[in-house]
């Protein structure tokens, strides 16, 4: 059984060897940024991997059943999708996206 906490921070390691990604933290809780700006995370209750995205990658994501709107204290973020499933080719490339997606910003 692949342990999502184990999955997020092995993909983290290989992202943080690239220039500028480091860990941080988002709201007290562990993330990933690149050049200071949040791009990943994951839920302080359930580990699910969240990630800022285009938002019309997330409504893409969210319409085909992959991702969850992300909706701390009732207030949904239209640019950050929740992704409660575990795949590691999936998360590897939404983490890929997300880095790409606040590089441009």
């Amino acid at each position: 059984m692949i342990v999502k906490n184990q999955l997020f921070w092995s993909i983290a390691e290989k992202l943080m060897q690239q220039e500028n990604v480091e860990k941080g933290t988002m709201m007290g809780f562990p993330c990933l940024r690149y050049n200071g700006n949040f791009f990943a995370c994951q839920h302080h209750k359930t580990d699910d991997l969240i990630v800022k995205l285009d938002a019309s990658r997330v409504t893409e994501l969210i319409e085909h059943g992959t991702g969850e709107p992300f909706s701390p204290n009732g207030r949904v973020f239209r640019e950050w999708v929740l992704i409660a499933t575990v795949d590691e080719g999936l998360w590897r490339k939404l983490l890929a996206e997300a880095k790409t997606f606040v590089s441009n910003t």
